[in-house]
């Protein structure tokens, strides 16, 4: 491994961009922020194959992409703070739970984030700050500044932000929808936060980098979804902010006899009665050749695109259970058998 920094290419207001900063941070990564910037966006596309963010150079001159690839890399590199646990309950739960933010989270981000004008027009000068003006976002806009760059946020919404809702079957036709399914959801976390700082216990998995870059680039900083958090707004913030204040996140270890806690099961129930009902249906759908599928977590019939990565993401869990033989471990049959996640995976 070579010595040096690690570049974060990516933008502020990416849920991915912000899940890989706080890895970087957490393992105590030296790295510095590139933001993609108009000047900088054809070069970068052009080295790394993609428009996508984020990105990460890595000082032996690796341009990767995909944070489900670059979080395990980033874990066997810097092992002395691992994020992966090795105890075949907990290592489980980590990528299954990866997975299930890493793609129901999305949602709600897209749908927030543009399906609203007031917000659309609030996040115009912040994009601008990262691509046009090549700073953060925390740094003060004078007036002129924010009169200049609000129509940005119009035109990223035509560009991609409607596209981006109703690939997702989340227009503004499903607002209660979304609003509904986001507070449970929020429900869950709460109950299992009153009890413990992260997903597994006492030290962050791979899977709280995607729940607290969802929620700082979204959640707790778009009016619109920060607006819908209600009672729950100190729990997510208090959960969110540890991760990017610093480089240096106080934590403890994951228990030894691998044991997780009592709270999970909800979240998991959770996401069996959502992502998973509607991933099943999204994979089946596109096995078949067709374009759109539907599901029903409760809350009307969603209709969405399929897409190809959520059974490469079933696929990648996959692995990762079958290299801890996770079928035949009873804790891990007990926990994940009857709400049928399993056999998801597994299938």
């Amino acid at each position: 491994m070579y010595p040096g920094d690690y570049e974060l290419i990516g933008s502020e207001l990416s849920f991915f961009t912000r899940k890989l900063e706080a890895q970087l941070r957490f393992q105590q990564i030296p790295w510095r922020y590139q933001f993609k910037t108009e000047a900088r966006k054809a070069e970068l596309e052009a080295k790394a194959g993609t428009h996508f963010i984020p990105l990460l150079a890595t000082p032996d001159k690796w341009l990767l992409q995909d944070t489900i690839a670059i979080g395990p890399l980033l874990d066997a590199r810097f092992s002395s703070q691992p994020v992966i646990p090795s105890t075949p309950l907990q290592r489980s739960l980590c990528f299954i739970f990866e997975d299930a933010f890493n793609h129901w989270l999305g949602r709600v981000c897209v749908h927030s984030r543009w399906c609203y004008p007031a917000n659309v027009t609030w996040v115009g000068p912040r994009f601008a700050a990262n691509l046009l003006l090549d700073r953060s976002i925390d740094m003060p806009f004078t007036d002129e500044e924010t009169e200049q760059f609000a129509h940005l946020g119009l035109a990223l919404n035509e560009g991609f932000g409607k596209n981006a809702c109703e690939a997702n079957g989340v227009g503004i036709d499903g607002e209660a929808a979304v609003k509904a399914d986001f507070k449970d959801m929020l429900d869950v976390l709460s109950e299992h936060f009153r009890h413990h700082r992260f997903l597994l216990g006492d030290r962050p998995c791979l899977a709280d980098f995607a729940l607290a870059g969802a929620s700082k680039a979204h959640f707790i900083t778009d009016p619109e979804p920060k607006s819908w958090l209600g009672e729950h707004e100190t729990m997510l913030t208090r959960y969110t902010e540890p991760f990017f204040v610093g480089d240096e996140l106080d934590a403890g270890w994951w228990s030894d006899d691998d044991k997780l806690p009592d709270t999970l099961a909800s979240i998991l129930n959770y996401f069996a009665r959502t992502y998973f009902l509607s991933s099943s249906a999204n994979i089946a759908a596109g096995l078949a050749g067709e374009k759109f599928y539907e599901y029903d977590i409760g809350y009307g019939v969603t209709r969405a695109r399929t897409a190809k990565r959520l059974n490469q993401a079933r696929l990648h869990v996959k692995e990762e259970l079958n290299l801890v033989n996770a079928a035949q471990d009873p804790s891990v049959r007990t926990l994940l058998e009857q709400n049928g996640i399993l056999s998801y995976y597994l299938q």
